[in-house]
């Protein structure tokens, strides 16, 4: 079973965390949210609390992540780019060839950190300045080698459905579209 970590900061966007984090549970994969907060509870936009599997502190490693996911959302992808741990863990997992996911404003971290020289991504209109090298492609949802982007939060159930695409089968993802009623919402 594949694992995947979705961080958490004061501010993040609901639908951008957990959509993804619903899509992938139902997918079969195992995910921890972590809180990067130094405490569990956290409060998303809309002054929603919402408690973490974890914080960050807690993870003894991270070692074990296939995946690596970041909500967006003001003040919260702030609040993730300021944490240096994080984005010390997110050179290294790059570095080893593994998946990282951000969407809205988190794909700012990833462009501040150098990851997306070169690469299409793709981010909320604002914050394009941030991601420093990228060619962006203004679409719902980019992929480039191992990091997936998600433009916002209309973008959640695509973005959700194209991280767990890198895990399991097209027939799986196409059955749980199903499901969960995507399609009929897409036209299909």
């Amino acid at each position: 079973m594949a694992k995947a970590y979705v961080f958490l900061a004061d501010g993040f966007e609901i639908i951008e965390a957990l959509a993804p984090i619903d899509i992938l549970r139902r997918g079969g994969m195992d995910v921890t949210t972590v809180s990067i907060m130094q405490r569990r509870e956290v409060i998303a936009s809309k002054d929603l609390p919402v408690i973490a599997d974890t914080t960050f502190e807690e993870v003894e490693s991270f070692d074990d992540a296939d995946l690596l996911a970041m909500p967006g959302g003001w003040p919260g992808a702030d609040n993730l780019n300021k944490f240096q741990p994080l984005r010390d863990l997110l050179v290294e997992h790059h570095a080893k060839g593994k998946r990282i996911g951000a969407i809205c404003a988190a794909p700012m971290v990833l462009g501040t950190l150098g990851l997306l020289r070169g690469k299409n991504a793709t981010c909320f209109p604002g914050f394009e300045q941030y991601l420093e090298g990228a060619h962006i492609t203004h679409d719902l949802v980019t992929v480039d080698g191992t990091i997936t982007t998600g433009e916002g939060p209309a973008a959640a159930l695509p973005y959700g459905f194209q991280l767990l695409s890198n895990f399991t089968t097209e027939e799986e993802v196409e059955n749980l579209k199903e499901t969960m009623r995507y399609k009929h919402l897409m036209g299909e």
